[in-house]
C-alpha cells in the first residue's frame, strides 16, 4: 500500500494549518496514498512556533478536530493527525487517528515527555495499535521513538507493520544545513530512525517539519534498516511510499521475552 509523510512549514495559526492540512492530504490522495501522517503537535503547533496562544484553547482545537475529519472525508484519505488535545482540564500531546471516512478512531498519547515539554502537557499511560486498510500500525511521538526504544518496540511485538513517528527537530533561525541523510556529521536522530526499524523488523515512517535548519528529514525505514526514501532537508511536500506489508514480519520484535527483564 502506499503511505505518505507531509513536510508542512511550521503553521502561523491554527487556521494556516487547516489550510495546509487540506492542501497536502489532497496531494497524498492524488497519488493514490491511503494514510498521511503529519509532525508532531502541527495543531496548533509545537509551543514556541509563535502561533497565537487562543488557538491552543479547548474549543479552537475541538473545532479544528471537527475541520480535520471532514478534510479526511472529503480527500478519501486517512490521517495521522498530532495535536494537542484536553482530557479533564489537562492537555496532552496526541495524534489522532481518523478514517477515509472522516471517523475518528482514537488517539495516541505522548507518555516520554522531554524534559522541557513538562510544563507545556501532561504525560500519557497508554499505548495502542490501529488499522486502516490492512495496515497495523502504532505512534511513537518523537522523544519516544530516539530516545525510548521501548515504545516502538511494544508495537511491533504486538503485530505492527509500521510505527508512524510525528516529532519536531530542527528551527528556521540557525543551525547546519544537512546535505546527506544518515551521515555520521548529522545529528543522531536519522540513524536512530534506520535503528527502531532494524531492530524490530518493521517499517518506521519518521515525519519532521520543513524548517530552513532541520535537524532530520521526513523518511520510511524499511525493515532491514535501510531508508527507502526521504524528504528533500527544508523542502515543504509530500512524501509517498509503496511498502509491502508482507516484508513487515516483525521478526525480532517477536522473539523478545519481557519475562527476561529483571526490574
Amino acid at each position: 500500500m502506499k503511505i505518505a509523510l507531509a513536510s508542512p512549514p511550521f503553521p502561523k495559526s491554527i487556521l494556516h494549518g487547516l489550510e495546509l492540512l487540506e492542501t497536502l492530504a489532497l496531494n497524498a490522495a492524488s497519488q493514490g496514498a491511503e494514510i498521511i501522517c503529519f509532525p508532531e503537535s502541527f495543531l496548533p503547533g509545537y509551543p514556541g512556533m509563535g502561533y497565537p496562544i487562543n488557538d491552543r484553547t479547548d474549543k479552537v482545537l475541538q473545532k479544528a478536530l471537527t475541520k480535520a475529519k471532514a478534510i479526511a472525508k472529503e480527500s478519501k484519505i486517512a490521517l495521522v493527525l498530532p495535536m494537542d488535545t484536553y482530557v479533564q482540564g489537562k492537555v496532552y500531546n496526541v495524534a489522532f487517528v481518523i478514517d477515509k471516512n472522516g471517523q475518528l478512531l482514537g488517539f495516541q498519547t505522548k507518555n516520554q515527555l522531554d524534559p522541557s515539554e513538562d510544563a507545556f502537557w501532561t504525560a500519557g499511560k497508554k499505548r495502542q495499535l490501529f488499522e486502516i486498510n490492512g495496515l497495523k500500525f502504532g505512534i511513537s511521538i518523537c522523544h519516544e521513538g530516539f530516545r525510548y526504544p521501548e515504545s516502538v518496540r511494544w508495537c511491533a511485538f504486538n503485530g505492527a507493520h509500521l510505527v508512524f513517528h510525528p516529532h519536531f527537530c530542527g528551527n528556521n533561525e540557525h543551525g547546519k544545513v544537512l546535505k546527506t541523510f544518515g551521515s555520521i556529521k548529522n545529528p543522531y536522530y536519522e540513524r536512530a530512525m534506520m535503528m527502531r526499524a532494524l531492530e524490530n523488523t518493521i517499517y518506521f515512517a519518521s515525519v519532521n517539519y520543513a524548517s530552513k535548519f532541520p535537524e532530520s528529514a521526513s523518511a520510511v525505514i524499511a525493515p532491514d534498516g535501510s531508508c527507502i526514501q526521504h524528504q528533500k532537508y527544508g523542502e515543504m511536500g509530500v512524501l509517498v511510499v509503496d511498502i509491502d506489508l508482507d516484508k513487515a514480519t516483525g521478526m525480532l520484535a517477536k522473539r523478545f521475552k519481557p519475562q527476561s527483564l529483571f526490574w
